[in-house]
């Protein structure tokens, strides 16, 4: 089980940059096209923006055309924690950070295999660790 990361919004203001909390804090979403990561494919893994808690393989990336980072699972079932979002009048699976519970996106069962889902994840709301570098987690 992942110790989890609380801390308090001011703290979470002090660390983020205005994109970044609006994201992972307030569950915004960003421009569709406008992320970092999409197209990337650089050897490693993507960690949490907010906290350096590994979250997807770069081996399980896949493009989808959707305009966001897209996933087939991320790297343990305690990477990310999933939540039921009814808002904007529709049902589906909010992603969020197993470690801070930062916003990263949501999942749907449209992906293709082995899995059959597409993490569609913000691109502000990772960082990329290349292969074979660690990304010190954040403490309180």
């Amino acid at each position: 089980m992942t110790e989890k990361l609380q801390l308090s919004e001011a703290e979470w203001k002090q660390r983020l940059t205005p994109e970044q909390y609006r994201v992972l804090r307030d569950k915004g979403t960003e421009r569709a096209g406008a992320g970092c990561f999409l197209g990337t494919k650089e050897p490693g893994v993507y960690a949490c923006a907010g906290c350096g808690h590994p979250l997807f393989p770069t081996g399980q990336k896949f493009e989808s055309g959707t305009g966001w980072p897209s996933f087939t699972s991320p790297v343990s079932e305690s990477s990310v924690t999933e939540y039921t979002d009814e808002t904007h009048g529709m049902v589906r699976t909010e992603v969020c950070c197993g470690r801070c519970d930062g916003h990263l996106g949501h999942v749907f069962p449209d992906g293709p295999p082995p899995t059959g889902l597409r993490y569609c994840i913000n691109s502000v709301s990772m960082q990329h660790v290349p292969e074979g570098e660690t990304v010190p987690l954040v403490t309180d």
